[in-house]
């Protein structure tokens, strides 16, 4: 069956007041290199179905990979059971009428190995001026595309197709003590300049021939655009507002309620989603393959708009479902599968930061972050693959890595200085969200908590 026919099928097969049916179909392509050279490489395919059957306001999600014709009506009746004899969901409300894409009758697009067509050849010229240079490269580049096919009984039949394209890319020296990392995002590898990616790599290299110890303590700190990424990724990921309203993370009003319009930074910074947004596009309505305190099964195909979490600084919405929006009296933001941040026009590159620089560190990117108190979003972490002292408006050296301990929310509430946005990949949480825009940012006084042993 194609996407469309098992679709069609299931809601046709059960008996439950309503139904909403989910296909993904998947396919993958991946190169690997190690020392120079490149190690592995495949292809890969994948497929899910996900019915969704509510009875009442009782629900039952079953989902399974790979289903054959036969499996489907033992699929369906066995949601349709599981909503039978469900508890009523505290989130149940109609689901959303109509709407049909345009290109829904069309076959699943798909990825293959000639998506690394202009890539793999850059990629080879790299290995040899790596070589040459004194350097090993190692890493990965992969691509994903995936199309999602949602129907449902009152008439949705929508379909997005989102390709998902990453680089991660290492250069370490032949003794293995120094190590450098950069990665990119990407929807077809034909913006991938690798060749500059390796210079801005072996320039790193140059600079931790010159080794500095520092101690622990709060240093003026530039962060670039991917340490940014990771931090405002989980902001986002924790902007839940009913999380918020019930009191539970930085975002709850200390009294009850939310701290939606609340200032959170002096800088006029603008932290927002939009389905459309040039270069990291993503699904245009809601797709939830089950409930969560952040997502509702009943919102599926719910239209998204650009949203602003926070704008002229100001804590603007949170990322709400039908049911939380009642709660919050806020109007409903779904979540939205990308993240950008802007700060004020005229923001310069890190390399103008760089230059106007004093005394302070200059990161590459953070690693195992974790979340210590959700009250405050402190979060922890250590540093990785290069932190730089700067002095007099130069890289004069590396230093140990650092252990952190910071709030994203509170350093919005410190920051000095907000460069120009690029397209960046967060290196923490490259496996779960690529795409972002995000600015390098100036904090006068970043706390390195200790000293990491870590290399």
């Amino acid at each position: 069956m194609s996407p469309q026919e098992m679709i069609e099928k299931a809601l046709d097969l059960s008996t439950a007041d309503d139904v909403v049916v989910i296909v993904d179909e998947g396919s993958s392509a991946n190169l690997r290199f190690a020392g120079n050279t490149l190690t592995t490489n495949g292809v890969g395919r994948s497929s899910q179905l996900t019915v969704i059957s509510i009875v009442g306001r009782g629900v039952g999600v079953v989902s399974r990979a790979a289903v054959r014709p036969e499996q489907l009506a033992d699929i369906v009746a066995t949601a349709d059971h599981a909503a039978e004899d469900a508890t009523p969901s505290e989130d149940a409300r109609p689901l959303v009428e109509g709407g049909r894409s345009a290109d829904w009758d069309l076959p699943a697009e798909s990825t293959s190995i000639g998506v690394f067509g202009a890539f793999a050849p850059a990629l080879g010229e790299a290995f040899a001026t790596a070589e040459a240079g004194g350097r090993r490269l190692y890493g990965f580049a992969e691509h994903i595309v995936t199309t999602t096919f949602v129907g449902t009984s009152t008439g949705a039949r929508l379909r997005h197709t989102q390709p998902t394209g990453r680089l991660e890319l290492n250069a370490k020296s032949p003794d293995m003590k120094r190590s450098a990392w950069t990665g990119v995002a990407t929807r077809d590898f034909s913006d991938v300049d690798v060749a500059a990616l390796d210079a801005s790599l072996a320039r790193r290299l140059e600079w931790a021939k010159n080794r500095i110890d520092l101690p622990a303590g709060r240093y003026e700190t530039l962060l670039p655009p991917a340490a940014v990424a990771d931090l405002m990724v989980y902001l986002y990921w924790t902007a839940g507002a009913r999380d918020a309203i019930e009191g539970r993370t930085v975002f709850s009003k200390p009294g009850g309620g939310t701290r939606v319009g609340e200032t959170l930074s002096p800088l006029p910074i603008r932290l927002y989603s939009d389905p459309a947004a040039p270069g990291i596009a993503c699904a245009p309505s809601v797709v939830a393959h089950a409930s969560s305190r952040q997502n509702s099964v009943f919102d599926n195909a719910l239209p998204l708009a650009p949203t602003d979490w926070i704008a002229d600084g100001t804590l603007r919405s949170l990322i709400q479902t039908r049911y939380s929006a009642e709660l919050t009296e806020l109007p409903v933001t779904p979540a939205i599968d990308n993240l950008i941040m802007q700060g004020p026009e005229g923001g310069r590159s890190l390399e103008e930061m760089i230059a106007s620089t004093e005394r302070g560190l200059l990161l590459t990117c953070l690693w195992y972050i974790r979340e210590v108190d959700p009250q405050s979003l402190l979060l922890t972490g250590l540093t990785r693959d290069g932190v730089y002292l700067v002095e007099n408006g130069e890289v004069v050296g590396e230093v140990n890595n650092f252990r952190f301990n910071e709030s994203p929310v509170d350093l919005l509430g410190r920051l000095t200085e907000v460069g120009a946005s690029e397209q960046t990949l967060p290196r923490e949480w490259s496996d779960y969200f690529t795409r972002t825009v995000m600015p390098a940012i100036r904090v006068p006084d970043f706390n390195m908590s200790t000293v990491s042993q870590a290399s």
